[in-house]
C-alpha cells in the first residue's frame, strides 16, 4: 500500500479541484495550487531527473527557484519548453512534462552503468585532456 505524502490541511492548495497531468508518460493527480514538485512527491515520484555525467538518479531536493536537480521539459513538439525548474511550474490540467534525461526512462537508465566506469577516470581527466 502507498500512502500518500500529502499534508491533510493548510497551505495555498485547493483540495477541492483535482488536476490531471503526465509525467514520463505516466498520469497523476494533483490539486489546484500545486506546483509539479509537491504533486510529483504527493504521488510519492522520487527520481526525476539523472544527473549528466554518470546518470546518477536525483530528486527533489530544494523548494525554491534554486533548486538544483529538478530540470523538466513542459509540452510537446514545436510547444516544448525545456528547462524548467519544478519547483517553479504550477500545475494546470492536461500539463505534460517529462524528464530531460534518462534513457529509456529515468528510473530504468542504461546509461547509469557509466557511474562505475567513473571509478577509472582520475581526478582532473577533462582538464588535463583539452589544455
Amino acid at each position: 500500500m502507498i500512502r500518500s505524502q500529502r499534508i491533510k490541511q493548510g497551505g495555498r492548495i485547493k483540495r477541492t479541484r483535482p488536476i490531471n497531468f503526465s509525467f514520463n508518460g505516466s498520469d497523476y493527480t494533483g490539486f489546484e495550487g500545486d506546483t509539479l514538485a509537491s504533486a510529483l512527491l504527493a504521488n510519492n515520484i522520487r527520481t526525476v531527473r539523472r544527473s549528466f555525467k554518470f546518470h546518477r538518479p536525483r530528486g527533489i531536493f530544494g523548494s525554491g527557484s534554486e533548486e538544483p536537480n529538478g530540470i523538466v521539459e513542459i509540452g510537446s513538439g514545436d510547444r516544448m519548453t525545456p528547462n524548467l525548474r519544478v519547483t517553479q511550474v504550477e500545475i494546470y490540467d492536461g500539463l505534460v512534462a517529462q524528464s530531460d534525461s534518462g534513457w529509456p526512462n529515468t528510473n530504468f537508465d542504461l546509461l547509469s552503468a557509466l557511474d562505475y566506469v567513473g571509478r577509472l577516470l582520475p581526478a582532473g581527466f577533462y582538464y588535463k585532456t583539452f589544455m
